[in-house]
């Protein structure tokens, strides 16, 4: 019997850029939302659980939206992403609304999830190959025994992911001859510029980036044994970023770069030119409309994903 492995389904940001609960608007032709899409590729690849990290209070609209179709077919199972949810010794500063960040979201699963998982965005459409490829890394990784962190993300080409209509955050990568992460820094403002990618630094410094340049979509294949560095590199974080708790975010690719670095870690990047789509801004939404609707008339979906 195959590996149970776990989708993880970070929907607890806040989308400052969108103006709304973006994971929530209907793109599909029968209200179907992006996360749907992107359960019914996991199903296909063979994920045996789903879990939903989300707000406290937006359980009820996600169920409304997604378990009441979805909980027939798969085990669904929510976890809350809390701002208090911090290592002894620290507290929530005045003024923090947002959540910590996608290694926070991540570490708050750490009592839910038991198998290998994968951990993607609530809001990305990422394309059903690379689904397959995660899944295939982590049933072989469940039965690994290596001594050391072994997870995997899925490689895009930096131009399938940009927004016509704004800068992106992306996770810039250098991969090794072997096909292995060897570094990874979240860079938080890259816009297409012609042939090109234009990329701006809180400095205020300007460079620029081939499209072809490997980036990762917050789309990871983790096992259970992450949880403990994560649990290890938050209060760091925490006492790093002290001077500016009320905005720092703790994110997963810096956690993974410093397990790298430390030879504690290796991440096998996997490629993919599936191209991205998701809906950072509102303008994005009838252009994912309209991606969905030329798969759908290629095949790849259903008319009504989930049936009557």
């Amino acid at each position: 019997m195959a590996e149970d492995i776990t989708l993880l389904i970070m929907a607890a940001g806040i989308g400052s850029r969108y103006g709304g609960l973006k994971q929530v608007d209907p793109v599909g032709p029968n209200g179907e939302i992006v996360i749907d899409y992107s359960i019914f590729d996991a199903l296909q690849a063979g994920f045996t659980k789903v879990d939903f990290l989300i707000r406290p209070e937006l359980e009820e609209v996600f169920h409304a939206k997604i378990s009441q179709k979805v909980s027939r077919r798969v085990e669904i199972e929510y976890v809350y992403q809390k701002l208090n949810d911090l290592p002894p010794g620290f507290e929530v500063p005045a003024g923090r609304q947002k959540p910590w960040g996608t290694g926070h979201a991540v570490l708050s699963c750490r009592n839910a999830v038991y198998t290998p998982f994968a951990a993607i965005n609530a809001d990305d459409f990422y394309g059903r190959s690379a689904f397959n490829v995660l899944a295939g890394y982590l049933r072989q990784v469940s039965r690994s025994q290596t001594g050391i962190l072994d997870c995997c993300m899925a490689g895009y080409r930096l131009g399938n992911t940009l927004s016509d209509y704004g800068a992106v955050a992306r996770g810039v990568c250098q991969v090794t001859k072997d096909g292995y992460l060897a570094d990874i820094h979240e860079r938080t403002h890259i816009e297409r510029e012609g042939e090109r990618a234009r990329l701006s630094e809180s400095d205020g410094l300007i460079s620029y980036l081939p499209l072809d340049t490997l980036v990762s979509m917050n789309m990871w294949g983790l096992t259970p044994a992450f949880f403990h560095a994560l649990q290890e590199q938050f209060p760091l974080f925490l006492e790093k970023n002290a001077g500016n708790l009320t905005k720092a975010e703790f994110y997963l690719p810096d956690v993974a770069n410093a397990l790298i670095q430390q030879h504690r870690a290796r991440v096998k990047v996997l490629p993919t030119n599936d191209k991205w789509f998701g809906v950072t801004y509102p303008e994005d939404r009838p252009a994912v409309q309209s991606a969905i609707r030329q798969l759908i008339g290629q095949g790849v979906y259903p008319e009504n994903l989930w049936g009557r």
